[in-house]
């Protein structure tokens, strides 16, 4: 189903799979607020991969609303816009603008003005208290929606997506958390949107496609919008719009609009069934990124269509595999890569996604590779050589493909690291890569070429060299090694497990693994207690949205945040701990210290023809390890 047609409105769109509006950070340095031909390429991606529509990244209606460094203005958009367009076209894909304003989630470090909102509640983020935003400046707003959807579809836009979720003035407006106006807005606390839809559709027209991104839950239910009072202003504005996303959130709750895999994908799906009005498309969004979700729901008639945006992000192409029978590559749901609304500004990317060779290599001698090892990196490296039409053979010292990867996918919020590994065995069988296991390679000094060892029956390649002559040209991804620690690495307690009895676990780093790992053990009913230098455990969490669900889970969970500590010590079953502010020692009781610090990477000697990728360089996330393994790649191919 989602590979069919659907009527929006007087338009079709060629397939039920949408891809949302998100920040991008792609724009051009020299036009920071225009969409440029980064987000042109970007968007042009998923339309040729069969998205059905297209929504493109929120753009500003008003000059004073600048909520990020290169957020979209719509007054500099159109060119951008017709771009899309241009580039979507041929594949019949929808194409809406994204509108919107962030009010007081916005920020004046750009305006140097104030913010402006319903009413002068400060933002739970930034703290900053809003100015109210007067009669003259709403009917500006509503002249500003108008203004920008006419030139929308002027630019030749099959219509306008107006935000009223998570980040929004509109939302604000709608919510009793945000709203506390005693005057016509806050005694119809939705009347606003009514005024700005309205306006919008007398200036587009009967013809195209306006949607509505609508908050149903702020988690919030003493004041702030609830799916109830959502389906109240679905069926109000249900003869302005042809379809509607309900999406959930406020600022409150920014983790709640992309939680990551310990949130179960589809959350929303009652959500759209509450909300649902005839005569209007309703789209399922919140964590649809598996095809046998997203079939199920639109079979079931709880939407007509699902956003799949972190899906798409992870492989473009997912509705044309679809359609031709093939999976595409999963979605992990870490937010490590594709949640990048921070002050870093990076550009939109994703965890398990890397660029594809664009042809196969015909028509000229490619020597085989070998490739040593069959973590993330070596597969990624052994796929985009076999695509391209090179011989290769991966080698994997274990009796399974993965790597440490497979332990990882063991942890509480990383179990969908199993799909991806059984995607990537399952690409390699179908593109006839042969993995032989119980293989370890090793340094050949004299000739600088490295030789597999390590297994009585190594099986013969059909290539230019055969294994036992020796490989010129190599794809190293052996993994890292344990660093020296007091008590058990991570990665070995991962692999072997652990005695019983209490366990310390020492958190230097703070990227996750020591509270996953806490997480883990508290599950199985071990008394766990982590030891962090700084004021919170697992800070790096912050970069994926977790850090506040982390710590509200491990205290469920009964696990102790010992925080500004360190481990000095471990003997006789007891830790000796250190306030890192004060000197001051306590012990803790530990039948095991777990190390939680990074590994290290081998030391290699430098041999022409062989490159070193993933943890065989330096500790990589699995975002970098996978580019890395396609970089070798096409550096090879090269």
């Amino acid at each position: 189903m989602l590979g069919e047609e659907i009527g929006l409105g007087r338009r079709t769109a060629p397939s039920r799979v949408l891809f949302g509006p998100h920040v991008t950070h792609l724009a051009d340095p020299h036009r920071p607020r225009a969409l440029g031909p980064g987000h042109v390429a970007h968007y042009r991606a998923r339309a040729a991969g069969g998205a059905g529509v297209v929504v493109t990244e929120v753009a500003s209606v008003v000059a004073e609303d600048h909520p990020y460094e290169d957020a979209p203005l719509a007054s500099s958009c159109a060119d951008g816009w017709a771009g899309v367009v241009d580039a979507c076209r041929p594949y019949g894909t929808l194409v809406l603008a994204g509108l919107g304003h962030a009010g007081g989630q916005g920020s004046s470090a750009y305006t140097r003005g104030p913010l402006w909102a319903p009413s002068a509640v400060p933002d739970p983020a930034s703290g900053e208290v809003p100015a109210v935003l007067s009669m003259a400046g709403i009917a500006a707003v509503v002249a500003g929606f108008a203004t920008a959807a006419a030139s929308a579809v002027e630019a030749g836009c099959d219509g306008v997506e107006i935000q009223a979720g998570q980040h929004a003035l509109l939302r604000q407006f709608l919510s009793g958390l945000t709203n506390v106006r005693d005057d016509a807005y806050g005694a119809d606390r939705a009347s606003l949107l009514v005024e700005v839809l309205t306006a919008v559709r007398a200036a587009v027209g009967p013809d195209a496609v306006v949607g509505l991104r609508l908050t149903v839950d702020e988690l919030a239910p003493w004041a702030g919008i609830t799916a109830s009072s959502a389906a109240s202003v679905v069926a109000r504005v249900a003869g302005l719009v042809d379809l509607v996303v309900p999406v959930r959130g406020s600022a409150l709750t920014v983790g709640a609009t992309r939680p990551d895999a310990h949130t179960a994908p589809g959350f929303l799906r009652a959500s759209c069934r509450e909300v649902r009005v005839p005569g209007v498309a309703t789209v399922l969004a919140g964590s649809v990124v598996d095809v046998e979700l997203a079939e199920a729901v639109l079979a079931s008639g709880d939407a007509d269509l699902v956003e799949m945006t972190r899906a798409q992000l992870a492989d473009a192409d997912l509705v044309a595999l679809v359609r031709a029978g093939f999976a595409p590559r999963p979605c992990v749901l870490t937010n490590q890569q594709c949640r990048v609304r921070d002050v870093r500004n990076p550009r939109i990317s994703c965890t398990v996604a890397a660029r594809e060779v664009p042809e196969r290599v015909v028509g000229r001698s490619v020597e085989p590779v070998l490739v040593v090892g069959a973590g993330p990196a070596g597969l990624e490296a052994a796929r985009t050589l076999a695509r391209a039409g090179c011989a290769v053979r991966l080698v994997e010292r274990s009796e399974q493909v993965g790597g440490l990867l497979r332990w990882v996918a063991g942890l509480p919020g990383r179990e969908r690291f199993a799909r991806l590994v059984d995607w990537y065995a399952d690409e390699l069988a179908a593109l006839g890569v042969a993995v032989t296991f119980g293989v370890a390679a090793d340094v050949d000094a004299e000739h600088g070429v490295f030789q597999p060892g390590g297994h009585a029956d190594v099986e013969r390649q059909e290539t230019h060299h055969d294994l036992d002559a020796g490989w010129g040209r190599v794809v190293l991804a052996t993994g890292g090694v344990d660093r020296p620690a007091r008590g058990t690495p991570i990665a070995a307690a991962l692999r072997d497990g652990l005695p019983p009895g209490p366990v310390v676990i020492e958190d230097p780093v703070g990227d996750g693994a020591a509270v996953a790992m806490a997480e883990l053990l508290a599950a199985d009913g071990r008394e766990v207690a982590v030891v962090a230098p700084g004021l919170l455990v697992g800070p790096g969490l912050a970069r994926t949205g977790d850090l506040v669900d982390a710590q509200a889970r491990l205290a469920r969970a009964g696990v102790r945040r010992v925080t500004e500590s360190a481990v000095t010590g471990w003997a006789d079953g007891v830790v000796a701990v250190a306030d890192v502010v004060t000197g001051a020692v306590s012990s803790w009781p530990a039948a095991v210290l777990v190390d939680a610090g990074p590994r290290r990477a081998p030391v290699l000697p430098s041999r022409p023809g062989v490159i070193a990728v993933g943890d065989a360089v330096a500790p990589r996330t699995v975002a970098e390890a996978i580019r890395e393994g396609r970089a070798a790649a096409r550096e090879l191919l090269a």
